[in-house]
């Protein structure tokens, strides 16, 4: 299985990107992180995030659009439907942060998920570190590894 998280805006030296990086050395899944433009605001500007964000995806790709308005999980839960989404044969899992304004309709219309990280608004590139950490923590439930300990 593969991972991608596709978002919005550009990490460089901000201190949440390196926390994302080295989870991201963690993981025993290949992540490969895709960073698009901003849209510009607006209806339009979301519109021109998402084409942005879905271009290229693989057909097949199981998308999970991270929105406050989806599903709050544990950490056990997130873990289990990774799993499952792994044993069901998906070779690209993709994780799409969108803009500040929120992701445009065809995200939303394309996600197979809708997950929450909570209830609080989150800065996106820390949306990216508490992600690739949670990424982590699945990685390490499933391998029966100690650091999870909820």
């Amino acid at each position: 299985m593969r991972l991608v998280v596709a978002a919005v805006g550009r990490g460089r030296d901000d201190p949440a990107q390196r926390i994302f990086d080295d989870y991201r050395k963690r993981l025993p899944w290949p992540l490969e992180l895709r960073e698009v433009r901003a849209g510009g605001g607006g209806d339009a500007g979301r519109e021109r995030e998402a084409a942005a964000l879905l271009k290229g995806l693989p057909a097949g790709t199981h998308v999970v659009a991270l929105d406050g308005g989806g599903k709050a999980l544990t950490s056990m839960e997130f873990a289990t439907r990774l799993a499952a989404i792994r044993d069901n044969g998906t070779a690209v899992v993709a994780f799409v942060i969108g803009g500040a304004d929120g992701h445009g309709a065809p995200v939303l219309a394309r996600a197979n998920m809708v997950l929450s990280l909570g209830p609080m608004t989150w800065p996106h590139l820390l949306v990216r570190a508490m992600l690739a950490e949670q990424l982590w923590r699945a990685a390490s439930i499933l391998s029966g590894h100690p650091y999870h300990r909820g």
